[in-house]
């Protein structure tokens, strides 16, 4: 049989909901065959464009597709320097587009080729915001009323001043524009809010919360122990990447289920917290490490030491990484819950055979690869462009920058 190859790579960028999405299409020189993958750094997505088409593609025009470990490893070395969101976000969008084909030639799903299914679907929580914590229960029961049974929690979303939450800030005249927020009325308000949410619940959904690496080591510490009371599924992002090491202090301190990891581009910055048992939900953002390939090495590692998956799922991410990170989902034993944020219509136009979600757990289709036709003129009809992320402008109420 002739050797299948790579015959053109391809950059499409998309905004159907108005947030900046990254795909790549590995054409092959079989005719009509294709992968697409999920490439998506929304806030550089120029930046893995130019990587894509300026570097990868030269590099593996004429490469067998089959060969996808060995196009990995290629690819990640060649630039010398390793890792980093813009070419682990390049490396992604080829190697999810190559297990999309391969899938197409074995004639099956992709979780077919991972070693088939441990569970027909995958649990899903949805994420419930209020600017007071009775809005936020009102919308815990709307999604728990639709078959929910993990939902995050959060109340004036990151560090509790945005989308309407209201804090009393003391600060300097001069201070520039930002995000302000109070980690001390934060910390109070999110105890405050999983009191009332738990005396109107009970205990018979799963709630979790993410802190954003919001607080200092020892606040975030203070509010784990604080929280314990309330039985969270995960607090996630309690530190930030730069201060895992504390993690070890945590464990020691308190009980609560911790999960880490959206921000993490580098191996070395997850190995210590799995072998040594410091985390329990591995959090990560598949394309931000490379895709599918080093993801499925990464569950493995988890599996053996007793941690479970929680891949970073948010709405900047194109359904073909939403099904990339499902089809991972089923196929591993040590599967704990998947973020997932839904699919606008236009989405579902543009990427037909998306997953369905139902009663709080999302299915996928059962064609080959991915599953996920790609309309490309469709996607081009809503371009990207650069736009001001300013819930990154985090800031203290003195004017000191956060990095979330």
């Amino acid at each position: 049989m002739q050797q299948v190859k790579i015959r053109d790579i391809r950059v499409i960028l998309t905004a159907p909901n108005g947030v900046d999405l990254v795909v790549v299409k590995v054409e092959t020189t079989e005719p009509g065959l294709y992968g697409v993958g999920c490439a998506t750094f929304t806030q550089r997505y120029a930046a893995v464009k130019t990587v894509v088409e300026e570097y990868v593609r030269p590099l593996l025009i004429g490469k067998c597709v089959n060969n996808i470990e060995d196009i990995w490893q290629f690819t990640a070395g060649n630039s010398y320097w390793r890792n980093g969101p813009v070419l682990n976000n390049a490396i992604s969008g080829v190697d999810e587009a190559l297990w999309d084909i391969k899938g197409k030639l074995a004639n099956m799903p992709v979780y077919e080729l991972l070693g088939g299914k441990c569970r027909p679907a995958a649990a899903v929580y949805r994420h419930a915001d209020g600017r007071d914590a009775n809005e936020v229960l009102e919308n815990v029961q709307r999604f728990m009323e639709e078959g929910y049974h993990h939902i995050r929690v959060q109340m004036g979303t990151y560090g509790g001043q945005m989308n309407g939450g209201k804090q009393e800030l003391h600060s300097p005249d001069g201070i520039p524009e930002g995000a302000y927020y109070d980690p001390a009325q934060y910390t109070a308000g999110v105890v405050q809010m999983f009191d009332y949410l738990r005396s109107k619940l009970g205990f018979g959904v799963e709630l979790c919360h993410d802190v954003h690496e919001r607080l200092s080591p020892i606040a975030s510490l203070n509010l784990a122990k604080e929280l314990e009371q309330y039985k969270l599924f995960f607090l996630e992002d309690a530190l930030s990447p730069e201060q895992v090491e504390w993690f070890r202090i945590f464990r020691g301190q308190t009980a609560i289920p911790l999960a880490m990891g959206e921000l993490f581009v580098n191996p070395q910055e997850w190995k210590d917290l799995i072998t040594e048992r410091l985390i329990d939900f591995i959090r990560v953002h598949v394309s931000m490490i490379g895709g599918l390939t080093p993801a499925k090495k990464l569950a493995t590692l988890c599996e053996a030491f007793g941690i479970r998956t929680a891949w970073h799922g948010p709405n900047d991410i194109t359904p073909v990484g939403v099904a990339a990170q499902l089809h991972l989902d089923l196929s591993s034993p040590n599967f704990g819950v998947q973020e997932f944020f839904g699919f606008s219509d236009v989405e579902r136009e543009i990427f037909r055979g998306c997953p369905e979600v139902k009663n709080g757990y999302l299915y996928p289709n059962s064609k080959p690869g991915f599953g996920i036709e790609f309309d490309e003129g469709l996607a081009l009809k809503y371009p990207c462009q650069y736009r001001d992320h300013g819930w990154l402008r985090a800031r203290l109420p003195d004017g000191t920058a956060v990095r979330p």
